[in-house]
C-alpha cells in the first residue's frame, strides 16, 4: 500500500509541474539546475529501490528463483549507490529546516549507501549472514521515504508544530526509529539462531 501511494506521487511529479506537493516548499531552489535534476532523479528512481527491496526478503524467491533474486538485488544496489547517493547528497545540502535537517539527511544518505555497499561486499565473500544484516539496515533506510511522510502526518495532527520545527524533527524521525527497529530485528534473529544451535 505504501509503495502504491508513493507511486501515485511519482505519477503526479511526472507532469513536471513545479507547484505541487513537496515542490511548493522549494520554490527558492526550483531554478537551480543541479537541484532540480537531483530532485527528479531521486523521485523517479527511488521508487524502484523501494519496490525491489520488498522482494529481497522472500525466502521463497531466494531458494526457488536465485537468479531473479540476484537481478533484483543488482537493480537495488545500482539504484542506491550510483543514482540516489549523489542525488540525495545534493538534496540534503539544500534541505529545508536549517542545519539540523541538512545534517540528518546527509547522515541518512551516507548510511544508506554504506549499508548497501557493505551488503554487497559481504555477499561477494559468501558471508550470507552479514549480507542479510546489512540489507535489513539498508532497506530500513530505503523505507524512510514512507516513514518520513507518515511521521509528518502524525506530528502535524498531534502537536501542530510550525513548519520549520516540523521539518527538523521529521528529518530525524524518518530514519532513526527505522534503524532502531532494524537493529532490534537483527538482534532477535541472532538470539533465535543461537537458541537453535544450543
Amino acid at each position: 500500500m505504501a509503495t502504491f501511494l508513493m507511486l501515485r506521487m511519482v505519477i503526479d511529479y511526472s507532469s513536471l509541474r513545479t507547484d505541487i506537493h513537496f515542490l511548493k516548499f522549494k520554490q527558492e531552489y526550483i531554478d537551480i539546475p543541479w537541484w532540480k535534476a537531483a530532485f527528479y532523479v531521486h523521485v523517479f528512481s527511488s521508487i524502484f529501490a523501494l519496490a525491489a527491496g520488498l522482494t529481497q526478503f522472500s525466502d521463497h524467491l531466494l531458494t526457488s528463483y536465485r537468479s531473479i533474486h540476484r537481478l533484483i538485488g543488482k537493480i537495488y544496489v545500482y539504484d542506491i549507490l550510483f543514482i540516489n547517493f549523489p542525488a540525495g547528497l545534493i538534496m540534503a545540502v539544500y534541505a529545508n529546516g536549517l542545519l539540523p535537517t541538512k545534517i540528518a539527511f546527509v547522515i541518512l544518505d551516507c548510511l544508506w549507501s554504506y549499508f548497501t555497499y557493505k551488503a554487497v561486499i559481504a555477499v561477494k565473500r559468501g558471508d550470507i549472514a552479514t549480507h542479510k544484516r546489512f540489507m535489513i539496515r539498508s532497506y530500513a533506510l530505503t523505507f524512510s521515504a514512507i516513514t518520513l511522510r507518515s511521521w509528518k502526518i502524525i506530528l502535524t495532527y498531534a502537536f501542530h508544530p510550525d513548519p520549520l520545527t516540523l521539518y527538523m524533527i521529521d528529518a530525524w524521525m524518518g530514519f532513526v526509529p527505522n534503524l532502531l527497529l532494524a537493529e532490534w530485528l537483527i538482534y532477535n534473529s541472532g538470539r533465535r539462531n543461537f537458541s537453535v544451535l544450543k
